[in-house]
């Protein structure tokens, strides 16, 4: 059977009504559902005497308008589930201000011991995916160049943090308020490879943006999402 055919002026009407809705903003899912009343009752009324609808298109019409409905109640229910996760971040965000974090990267921070002529310097550390039999550690200076290095031995998988010396090659000291990056490289066998890098920073604050809480590590890193903090020191 052909489905009932709506005259131009009823398809006009509701046409011009929904182009009026959509300069206003998305419609409501009440909205979308008088919508849908309205066409099936307008097919209901210039429907064929001699061949009426039969129940199963009302039927398959209005189980699109529960559908619809649906669909924006699981929306509402999604949306107020991402506030909570958000609120809980930003929660737990907050708990971390003023405490040291390893985060991805690979910068090291020098500075001078409080009451001595030594050096102190800011952990370096690694996420290892696997086993290694080694991790070698380079301390580069400003031009790429190896100025220290040192191996760690046998590691687990997991997270690891170490403390360079300070020293150079040459037993002299790292420049005070220098900083330094470091290239790790682990050993599996005969076959070396990159593990993640982690370097520590500072938390200063949270910030709360679109993609979430981030944690303010200063001007000498960028925010990181809570999602980036590797170890809490």
């Amino acid at each position: 059977m052909s489905s009932p055919v709506i005259g131009n002026s009823t398809l006009a009407n509701i046409n011009g009504a929904a182009a009026q809705s959509s300069t206003t903003g998305v419609d409501s899912g009440s909205e979308l559902n008088d919508r849908f009343m309205t066409l099936l009752v307008t097919q209901l009324k210039n429907q064929d005497p001699t061949s009426p609808m039969e129940n199963s298109d009302m039927t398959a019409q209005l189980a699109q308008i529960n559908t619809v409905s649906g669909i924006e109640k699981l929306n509402d229910s999604l949306s107020a589930i991402t506030d909570q996760i958000d609120a809980g971040q930003a929660l737990q965000a907050t708990a971390l201000i003023g405490q040291g974090v390893m985060v991805p990267g690979n910068r090291i921070l020098v500075g001078s011991s409080d009451g001595t002529d030594g050096v102190v310097t800011t952990p370096i550390g690694v996420e290892l995916d696997g086993a290694v039999e080694d991790l070698q550690i380079d301390i580069r200076g400003a031009s790429g160049e190896i100025i220290d290095s040192f191996s760690t031995g046998p590691l687990s998988a997991g997270v690891h943090s170490f403390t360079w010396d300070g020293k150079l090659a040459d037993g002299s000291s790292a420049a005070i308020d220098g900083t330094y990056t470091a290239s790790l490289t682990g050993t599996v066998g005969d076959d070396t490879y990159a593990p993640t890098a982690l370097n520590y920073a500072l938390v200063n604050g949270v910030i709360q943006g679109a993609n979430g809480a981030q944690l303010d590590l200063g001007y000498a890193q960028d925010p990181v999402a809570l999602s980036e903090v590797r170890q809490i020191l």
